[in-house]
């Protein structure tokens, strides 16, 4: 997948406050996100994001 920093990502399951958009902040092997809705910040494992990705908005 062609993902790079600064895409916002909506993912199949939502955050518990309610919003599905999550910001790329950093890629490497694990993703940085940063939900849109509350600015929460998690890392991931690159495998399970792109397994969970519905739609990338590219800025």
């Amino acid at each position: 997948m062609d993902i790079k920093v600064g895409d916002v990502l909506k993912l199949k399951k939502q955050h518990p406050c309610g919003s599905r958009e999550w910001e790329v902040l950093r890629i490497g092997a694990d993703f940085r996100l940063k939900c849109k809705g509350c600015g929460h910040q998690i890392m991931a494992a690159r495998g399970k994001i792109e397994k969970s990705i519905k739609d990338i908005i590219r800025n």
